[in-house]
């Protein structure tokens, strides 16, 4: 999924765990399937190993890919029935998807739009970065629909989102995110207002600069169903003490990147939806519109510096992140937990707004 989460969408949690006989054990269930590699921690380094006892092989859009034996994907293809989650996952609220209707595409192999991501956490900074940089990052032809939104002269919004999607139709998995916070399509550039009507729709606009994810199940669906730019590295993700962690490595098995955010006092809210857009190129290079809708279950958020802890190294998405001339943190959002559905893209005609 991506996707980026602005302002709204984010926060981190340990994993879920029920205390009660028979219950689905999710900790477990991380570490069972927490990639189709094998970690093992040496000298900041992992060695990755591709297939593991536990899992089976299928061919997704001419790939050979690694998933759970039995899980959610290996049985229905992102299309379980609710009476399963509900089954396997008792402790899950499913009212919200109960009102949503899946649609089969083609998006280059058999799927069911949208994605449902049943139980999910995420931590999210976002900070001032280089204009200049910004609009040199995205493509001309889609700077010529949506446009990096200005706070100060010179300045624009980064968000970097870590995710752990606990469960959901692809089983489970680790993501970075790294987006720049842009206008909606075809809308003027007024910068601080321009952000706080996206806020205020509950309709948020970005470009995903990176997504690398570590199940190649996730690599291949985002890669070649969403057109988005996924590839497959290892993925630490740590729910305990005061801060949750997420470690991200570089192909080779090296230390590159650490971000931990702070575990905040929860907000009391009721759910709410807020959607995400993205806008990129297909295959043949022709421009689509992707979205996730996300309902924020729980969520808390700062401006305190802090509380956000970045650890960057000479690993390549340090360096590019370091290339971003990251400034001051603008917000840091802490969601403990999220659902969210995720639509397959669209030709940008069919752009929702």
């Amino acid at each position: 999924m991506s996707i980026f989460k602005i302002l709204t969408t984010a926060g981190l949690v340990g994993i879920y765990s029920q205390a009660i006989a028979g219950s689905f054990d999710a900790a477990a269930y991380q570490k069972y399937f927490d990639s189709n590699t094998v970690i093992v921690h040496q000298k900041n380094q992992i060695i990755m190993d591709t297939i593991k006892p536990e899992q089976t092989i299928i061919d997704l859009a001419g790939y050979q890919v690694p998933v759970l034996k039995d899980g959610l994907y290996d049985r229905f293809r992102s299309n379980p029935p609710l009476s399963v989650i509900e089954k396997e996952r008792p402790d899950i609220d499913l009212s919200w998807f109960k009102t949503i209707q899946k649609e089969k595409k083609d998006v280059g192999f058999a799927t069911y739009s949208p994605n449902f991501y049943y139980s999910n956490s995420s931590i999210t900074a976002i900070y001032t970065a280089d204009m200049k940089i910004l609009k040199k990052l995205i493509p001309e032809e889609v700077r010529d629909i949506v446009k990096p939104i200005s706070i100060t002269p010179g300045r624009g919004l980064i968000a970097i989102t870590a995710y752990a999607y606990h469960y959901c139709d692809n089983d489970s998995y680790n993501e970075l995110s790294i987006s720049i916070v842009t206008t909606k399509p075809n809308a003027g550039n007024w910068g601080v207002f321009s952000l706080l009507g996206e806020i205020k729709n509950k309709n948020l606009w970005g470009y995903v600069l990176k997504l690398p994810v570590d199940t190649e199940l996730a690599r291949v669906r985002g890669l070649v169903g969403y057109n988005l730019p996924k590839w497959l590295i290892p993925i630490d993700y740590s729910g305990k003490g005061d801060f949750m962690n997420f470690t991200f490595y570089d192909e080779s098995g090296k230390l590159d990147f650490e971000i931990g955010g702070k575990k905040l006092d929860i907000e009391t809210i009721d759910p709410e939806i807020v959607r995400s857009n993205f806008i990129n190129r297909d295959k043949n290079g022709k421009l689509t519109h992707g979205y996730t809708d996300v309902r924020a279950l729980k969520k808390a958020t700062s401006k305190k510096k802090e509380d956000v802890k970045l650890n960057l190294t000479d690993g390549p998405l340090s360096k590019f992140i370091k290339s971003l001339g990251l400034g001051k943190l603008m917000r840091y959002d802490y969601q403990p937990e999220f659902q969210a559905a995720l639509y397959t893209p669209e030709p940008t005609g069919n752009t929702k707004e």
